[in-house]
């Protein structure tokens, strides 16, 4: 008779809690307004006039960003790799996982501020958001399906067709505005809302600590060339001297075959490094220690490395413990809670 009481009421309480979290997501819907440019922020470089953001888009780019019929064997969505309480990364998967649980060979990167970004991939070859989902639904690791058959899976379901016909004006299930409602989601995930925004918008009276401001002046100095702020990237590919993998990923070289690319990688941004680990484009580093380690002691002379990573004919970074810990918390301010605890990004 206990266990059924207590049965009853955890049932009781789920079912609150369940219906808390739609009415708080549909609360944020009901005030959906759409992309918004951060202060601190430059301007966007994604063409928001061939396709701007609406309320109905967002939200069936957010139903297709979490619908496992993406892959082929309809267990593997955008969402399962990219998640909302990593700051969409995979946490705690070096590489990624596709269906079958294979194994891909880079790390899942993060989903924010796409709308500054000129590139996508760690190792290039997409220069279009819109294009960008293209090559996770179709590497054999990831998703493993054929564009097309996506596609017919939606179109066989009239939830799907009423969507894109609201968002879209037409029921037509077509491969641009597939990609546009995707591209809508993603550029909605803006994370700009750490200690180091507020502080630099000057809300809430924000400051940095001694240490996160000594932080700072270090990190200017001495990391402040490839992660520029306000993004903490410049979005260029550099060699950062990582020692050349297993299987020897070139990097750029892939996308371009130029000589002068190899072991070049996508620059990646350093806020939210609180959920993102492991690091580095193969997320052979699990800890921001080992970061650190890899720029003081560990650069290695492999072809292409950054002019950056070779000051008086010395590799690396110099960076003693002290201010290991000072940069540590500067770090800390870039971690947004607000982006990874928005309830108009999770699943519905």
């Amino acid at each position: 008779m206990k266990l059924s009481y207590l049965k009853y009421l955890f049932l009781v309480l789920l079912f609150v809690y369940a219906c808390k979290k739609s009415d708080d997501a549909k609360e944020q819907i009901a005030s959906f307004l759409g992309f918004q440019r951060p202060k601190n922020f430059p301007e966007p470089v994604y063409a928001f006039a061939s396709n701007p953001i609406t309320k109905d888009g967002f939200e069936l780019g957010r139903m297709l960003f979490y619908e496992p019929r993406l892959s082929r064997d309809n267990t593997i969505s955008c969402g399962s790799c990219h998640i909302q309480s990593s700051a969409f990364t995979q946490h705690g998967h070096d590489v990624s996982h596709g269906i079958d649980d294979r194994l891909g060979t880079r790390n899942s990167p993060p989903i924010m501020n796409l709308a500054w970004s000129k590139a996508f991939m760690w190792g290039g070859g997409v220069y279009d958001l819109d294009l960008q989902p293209i090559a996770p639904i179709t590497t054999h690791e990831e998703m493993d399906e054929d564009l097309e058959n996506v596609l017919n899976k939606l179109r066989q379901m009239p939830i799907y067709k009423n969507k894109f016909k609201v968002a879209f004006g037409s029921e037509q299930i077509s491969t641009a505005n597939f990609m546009k409602a995707l591209s809508q989601f993603m550029l909605m995930c803006v994370s700009s809302n750490a200690k180091y925004d507020k502080v630099m918008r000057k809300e809430q009276n924000a400051s940095f600590s001694t240490i996160e401001a000594e932080g700072y002046e270090l990190f200017k100095n001495k990391c402040g060339n490839c992660h520029k702020e306000p993004l903490f990237t410049d979005g260029n590919f550099r060699n950062n001297g990582l020692a050349p993998s297993a299987i020897n990923d070139l990097g750029l070289y892939t996308a371009t075959l130029l000589e002068s690319d190899r072991y070049k990688f996508k620059v990646p941004s350093l806020r939210n490094l609180k959920y993102t680990a492991p690091y580095m484009h193969d997320g052979r580093f699990l800890s921001l220690d080992a970061v650190f380690n890899h720029y003081s002691r560990e650069v290695q002379n492999t072809p292409n490395l950054d002019a950056s990573l070779v000051a008086n004919g010395t590799r690396g970074i110099a960076i003693s413990s002290d201010e290991k810990n000072k940069l540590l918390a500067f770090l800390n301010t870039l971690n947004d809670e607000e982006f990874i605890n928005n309830k108009l990004l999770a699943e519905q």
